[in-house]
């Protein structure tokens, strides 16, 4: 199956952190996003990628080269990011008289349910929700969909779109659709003229995941960890205690006194400790630094990030060469125990969690003793002065 998997969106939701990198390349369980989709469709048949790349293209093209897995990678350029209608429009002029599969490279998938989808096409992927209304809802008559309705006051079901299609060969004639209401072209306009030319499956997803926002890139990286096994090829001392499944790379360090409960990934070039506490799904991506007593609990922290001694990070995401002084302390929890809420495109939006601490663009720079507020989110770059308390995101703190 030629599988298109769409990789060219700017990801402004996702802001700081795709400030200098595609969404679609931020570090999930030691791979980029996109190379776990790109792995669920190999794994379910998939015999032919090709990316569409726009934002950042480079960085994709980079990591996956002219193949990935054994299969062979081809590129298409979405100049502008118009809609996916328009993303699929630029990859079509890769694919082969045949039929096609469509994918997100911002979601996750499983294998075992991609292989069902490919089997089954035409077809959609589906998923049930307990709130529809936010999403592009299926019609469903028994497996067939009737339409796909975009974000619906009245859902016709709790069943939504998952953005994984298998599209008969004639859809690449289809594709030249008109600007939604959103002023976007939509590949659901594609999926309904399927509808009424053919007989389109929804096929159910055991799991499914959009990651679009920064606490879905925490719960991203809490599902793939929990699929690590033990695996200990770095260096790591004999008064160090290792429980679960922990991942430590060669060339990783882990010092003396040092707790890591799993799953947890140490990355090449990541030292932790003396005397540190590393817990919960936690990613230590290359070259980064958890200092003496530190600790750090279901967290992701990117490249040459560092945590001086002293500090807490809990459920908080850190962008490259983050720089914490000592001492720094992030709040991950309400008094009132509601659920947490964090800026998106400038508007306070529930994360849905109950623990979510901070994020962080890179080169992010903390004074000691510094205090983060649950929720807070600072650009790239961004400062604090010793022993400074950040109770709210700022855009403007460089």
């Amino acid at each position: 199956m030629q599988t298109l998997i769409l990789a060219a969106g700017q990801g402004t939701r996702m802001r700081p952190l795709t400030e200098q990198r595609p969404k679609p390349m931020l570090p999930v369980a030691g791979q980029p996003l996109v190379a776990h989709t790109a792995t669920a469709a190999i794994d379910a048949g998939a015999s032919r990628l090709v990316l569409v790349v726009g934002y950042e293209a480079d960085a994709v093209r980079a990591f996956f080269g002219s193949e990935f897995k054994g299969v062979p990678v081809d590129y298409a350029v979405q100049d502008q990011q118009r809609g996916t209608a328009d993303a699929v429009r630029a990859g079509a002029t890769k694919l082969e008289e045949a039929p096609f599969a469509v994918l997100n490279g911002d979601n996750l998938y499983d294998g075992e349910s991609l292989a069902k989808l490919f089997d089954r096409g035409p077809s959609v992927g589906s998923y049930q929700v307990a709130s529809p209304s936010a999403y592009g809802v299926l019609d469903i008559e028994g497996e067939q969909v009737t339409s796909v309705i975009e974000k619906p006051d009245t859902p016709p079901s709790n069943v939504i779109n998952t953005g994984g299609y298998v599209f008969p060969t004639a859809a690449q004639d289809w594709l030249d659709v008109d600007s939604s209401e959103r002023g976007e072209l939509e590949v659901t306009e594609v999926l309904n003229q399927a509808c009424q030319e053919t007989a389109v499956t929804a096929v159910p997803l055991s799991r499914w995941l959009d990651v679009g926002r920064p606490w879905e890139l925490l719960e991203a990286n809490e599902w793939k960890l929990e699929e690590c096994s033990r695996q200990i090829n770095g260096e790591v001392h004999a008064d160090a205690e290792l429980r679960g499944p922990v991942i430590v790379e060669s060339g990783a360090t882990v010092e003396a006194g040092v707790v890591i409960e799993g799953p947890a990934l140490l990355q090449a070039g990541a030292t932790v400790g003396p005397n540190a506490y590393v817990r919960g799904a936690t990613l230590l991506g290359p070259k980064t630094t958890v200092g003496h007593s530190v600790e750090v609990k279901n967290s992701v922290l990117m490249e040459g990030a560092t945590v001086g001694h002293l500090s807490y990070v809990g459920d908080s995401i850190l962008g490259r060469n983050v720089n914490f002084g000592a001492g720094t302390t992030v709040a991950n929890l309400r008094h009132d125990e509601a659920p947490i809420t964090c800026p998106v495109k400038g508007e306070l939006v529930s994360t849905g969690r109950r623990k979510f601490g901070v994020v962080c663009g890179d080169g992010v720079k903390t004074g000691i003793n510094t205090s983060l507020n649950a929720g807070v989110v600072l650009p790239g770059g961004a400062t604090t002065a010793p022993n400074e308390t950040i109770l709210k995101s700022a855009a403007n703190r460089r």
